[in-house]
């Protein structure tokens, strides 16, 4: 072998060396672990390119330092298709499973749990205070929302779904309420078309404000249908619902926790104690258990019902029957009280 022959085979198999310990570094990286210590969110702004992406990542102690992040994107190109976006990267991701998520562009998904029997300004208030959420409403006005959602002002209060309603960052919050309107109106067209016979009525917004306040008025599933039936009897023969939630609703910010006798005399468009019939719109945001309740009441001669002091009610078909109902659930509250 010539001396130029040696000098080849050697270099040769430096370079075969170097590749190998090149590869092997490139490797190690793209398996090394994340060094996070909790769950993090992390937002690649859109533009960035893999400079920008290796400084933040660097910077914000989600990898170590290292001289192959550009080589394994170079090796393994499809690794640098990375998006734009908020993602949620977790401890037990190593650098490869964090570009792949970058190039899925599988965003972070942000739950928020609109619950049912709060109002709209309940809603409004959580969309306020939810992270990653764009907001674009100038208010909570009634008209600023109506058009921003194109719908009926009389569509607001009582019309969005509630359910926990996943949004990725930079969703606005007219976006979310579309959706739980969409949704709340396709319900609700259905039960409507699909209610029981001759039930007092006269629009799908009166079923939905007979769902609110069953909303309000138990919490028990197997009652919903049985309160419904009190207030569709008391519809029926005129009697006026009598229900406190109406009241609370219609005093606004003015309720301080508790109902006054002045309170219940005091007329607003709400207070069924004054006025007849149901109130002129829904008082909260009703679940499908109450539209279904005020859809389908059952049939029973109940005209009322107290506290049963146990988390459920005690339903009568006449007053005499009904004050003892109270008395007893007030001997109830009091031993609770004593103890």
């Amino acid at each position: 072998m010539t001396r130029k022959t040696r000098v080849i085979s050697a270099l040769i198999v430096i370079i075969a060396a170097a590749a190998a310990w090149s590869y092997w570094q490139i490797t190690s990286l793209a398996n090394s672990p994340l060094t996070l210590a909790q769950e993090k969110i992390y937002t690649l702004p859109a533009g960035s390119g893999r400079v920008v992406l290796e400084a933040q990542l660097e910077s914000q102690h989600i990898i170590k330092k290292s001289m192959w992040f550009g080589a394994l994107l170079k090796l393994e190109p499809e690794l640098a298709n990375f998006k734009a976006g908020t993602y949620r990267l977790t401890p037990g991701m190593n650098v490869r499973q964090l570009l792949q998520l970058l190039a899925s562009g599988k965003e972070a998904q942000f739950p928020l749990r609109l619950v049912e029997g709060n109002k709209l300004s309940e809603w409004l208030a959580q969309l306020r205070a939810a992270p990653y959420i764009k907001h674009t409403l100038s208010d909570d006005e009634a008209s600023t929302l109506a058009a921003a959602l194109k719908t009926d002002p009389d569509r607001l209060e009582g019309w969005f779904y509630p359910d926990t309603w996943l949004y990725t960052a930079n969703t606005t919050d007219v976006a979310l309420l579309q959706r739980a309107h969409a949704r709340m109106t396709k319900v609700v067209d259905d039960i409507w078309q699909h209610r029981a016979d001759n039930l007092p009525y006269d629009s799908p917004n009166a079923l939905v404000t007979m769902a609110s306040i069953i909303e309000k008025e138990t919490a028990v599933a197997e009652e919903r249908n049985k309160v419904a039936s009190v207030f569709i009897n008391r519809l029926r023969i005129g009697m006026r619902l009598q229900t406190d939630p109406t009241v609370i609703y219609g005093m606004g910010k003015s309720y301080a926790g508790t109902l006054t006798r002045k309170d219940l005399d005091t007329a607003t468009a709400y207070n069924t104690y004054v006025i007849n019939g149901l109130p002129p719109g829904p008082i909260a945001m009703p679940s499908q258990a109450s539209l279904e309740a005020a859809a389908h009441p059952l049939k029973t001669n109940f005209l009322y019902f107290v506290a049963d002091g146990k988390g459920g009610h005690t339903f009568t078909t006449n007053l005499a029957d009904h004050n003892r109902a109270v008395q007893a659930w007030r001997l109830t509250m009091k031993d609770k009280n004593e103890k």
